[in-house]
């Protein structure tokens, strides 16, 4: 564990991972407020949430698009990061695939008002959808093969489209609060499943 040196100074390698554990514990709490909130929530409802001033997130994040796309890529590396772990510890392949898709549900929610948020710079927002698709379409893919190789599920659903349906399913949560999203994706997830065999 880093310990001050005798001039009473904190070691620069410990306040770089401070500093990033700030910056995780503000991205959390910014996703959490833009799924209940939505992208123009207030800055200081994340501040509370994140229990720090409004000043640390306009030095972290000046601008309001800055923090949107941070929090993109923070759900988008959680999300591929996710994949193997949830594989690894579920109960089957189709219960990690069913846990991975509620955590892309809750990141597609944010996603919503990124477009908004990053009004001018169209090129910014293609590079971010590149790499959202280059980060989640394998891990997707990876919990899709693993529930058709224990037979869970039919085989023949590519990543990518199950994503794009699971996106466009959410679409309209925002401007309709009676739509539940997760519900239809259930549906969806349902009718990838293979009919139990019958004896």
């Amino acid at each position: 564990m880093p310990t001050a040196s005798h001039s009473g100074e904190v070691p620069a390698r410990s306040k770089r991972a401070d500093a990033l554990r700030n910056q995780q514990t503000l991205l959390d709490a910014a996703a959490a407020v833009f799924v209940t909130s939505g992208v123009d929530a207030p800055i200081r409802e994340i501040a509370a949430r994140a229990g720090v001033g409004l000043g640390t997130i306009y030095r972290h994040f000046p601008t309001r698009a800055d923090l949107v796309v941070a929090v993109y890529r923070h759900q988008v590396e959680a999300c591929a990061e996710a994949g193997p772990i949830l594989l690894a510890g579920a109960d089957s392949p189709l219960a990690a695939l069913r846990q991975w898709v509620d955590l892309f549900v809750d990141f597609l929610v944010t996603k919503h008002g990124l477009a908004n948020a990053m009004q001018s710079d169209s090129s910014g927002f293609d590079a971010l959808h590149t790499y959202f698709l280059d980060r989640l379409v394998p891990v997707c893919a990876q919990l899709l093969d693993a529930a058709v190789n224990t037979g869970e599920i039919r085989p023949g659903t590519h990543a990518y489209e199950l994503m794009r349906g699971i996106g466009n399913l959410c679409i309209g949560r925002d401007s309709d609060p009676r739509y539940d999203p997760r519900r239809l994706v259930e549906l969806l997830l349902q009718g990838l499943q293979r009919p139990p065999r019958s004896s």
